[in-house]
């Protein structure tokens, strides 16, 4: 697998990751009885991203990691 092949599929699992681990532990305003002047009652009331953006990074490394694990082989057989 070439490096740019490598970085295309880290960020496409990147993105897939993270809209995987984006709704959990996510806590409406209007679950925690604290709604904010001007936004909606539904907006989370503490996102985490930077704690979901890390497993997303975890996770995109792994999915990487398996790709370049099963692709790696089937190019070195096939000869491309």
């Amino acid at each position: 697998m070439s490096p740019v092949g490598g970085v295309v599929i880290f960020l496409i699992s990147w993105w897939v990751c993270l809209f995987v681990v984006l709704p959990i532990g996510v806590r409406g305003q209007f679950e925690d009885g604290e709604v904010t002047d001007g936004t909606e009652e539904g907006a989370p009331a503490h996102p985490m991203l930077a704690k979901k953006a890390l497993w997303a990074t975890i996770g995109a490394a792994i999915c990487t990691a398996i790709a370049g694990i099963i692709v790696v082989p089937m190019l070195r057989y096939y000869g491309a």
